[in-house]
């Protein structure tokens, strides 16, 4: 069983499981007792079996390779629209809370709400609403293997060369989270998302929930969150959506840059 006496001296409640299906059900099945589960209550397991990502896609990694962190929030605004603001709020949290044991990496964040190490994603997290709660579901590869690892645009820090502090790391992010969490909705946290997200600037292609493709220019954050994406003959804002990052490739032999798809 994790020794994390720094994440738990930082959460109101810390619950580490051996195996979960799923630490954002799990969490949500729970959350009912509120007493019991105040604000910042976390849920975690380094053996997640049957994960959910965004878009429903599902998510498991080999045994204590990976660390799946669901935590548990009350204290919001009462304006709802500013709620949409917290995956950013976690993906600055997380990114912050990653780059302080990856120094010398690229460490951001990929609009809205995965972290990449690199270039490659380290992270992803996601946000559900639960009653009048959110719980806040992350995924962060730790010792996964090269081998391991479920795509080529993935990275941990095994991967990486580096040996994480799982406590630190976490209590680092709950930190961040809760910092986060007190400035939704304030230019505060438009400012940090804007300095901290990658994809800003880039080349996108998006795929948007009805199944249409967007690709243009990620330009800025809109006040709410969205991604603003300029595709030449418009700015279109995004609120949810894949996004893919476009790179430059120099290709010697044509001695010009290609395109290519990224993490």
């Amino acid at each position: 069983m994790m020794r994390l006496p720094l994440a738990e001296r930082t959460a109101a409640r810390l619950l580490v499981l051996p195996e979960c299906a799923s630490t954002n059900a799990e969490l949500r099945g729970r959350a009912a007792d509120e007493a019991a589960w105040p604000h910042l209550s976390v849920l975690l397991t380094d053996t997640q079996t049957s994960g959910r990502g965004r878009l429903d896609r599902t998510w498991s990694t080999p045994a204590r390779t990976a660390l799946a962190v669901s935590v548990l929030l009350r204290d919001l605004p009462a304006d709802a629209d500013a709620w949409g603001w917290i995956p950013l709020a976690a993906g600055v949290a997380m990114t912050d809370a990653v780059a302080a044991q990856l120094t010398g990496h690229e460490v951001g964040l990929k609009w809205p709400n995965d972290v990449l190490v690199d270039g490659r994603k380290i992270c992803g997290i996601l946000a559900e609403v639960a009653g009048g709660a959110v719980i806040v579901g992350t995924g962060i590869n730790t010792t996964m293997t090269v081998e391991q690892l479920p795509v080529p645009t993935a990275t941990s820090f095994a991967a990486l060369g580096a040996e994480v502090d799982a406590d630190r790391l976490l209590a680092d992010y709950l930190t961040g989270l809760q910092r986060g969490i007190r400035s939704l909705g304030t230019d505060a946290l438009h400012a940090e998302a804007t300095e901290r997200c990658l994809t800003l600037g880039r080349a996108v292609t998006v795929s948007l929930p009805g199944g249409s493709i967007l690709t243009g220019t990620a330009v800025r954050l809109a006040a709410d969150g969205r991604l603003v994406v300029d595709d030449g003959a418009g700015l279109h804002e995004v609120a949810a959506g894949d996004v893919v990052h476009v790179r430059p490739v120099w290709d010697p032999s044509q001695r010009r840059c290609s395109r290519t798809v990224g993490g």
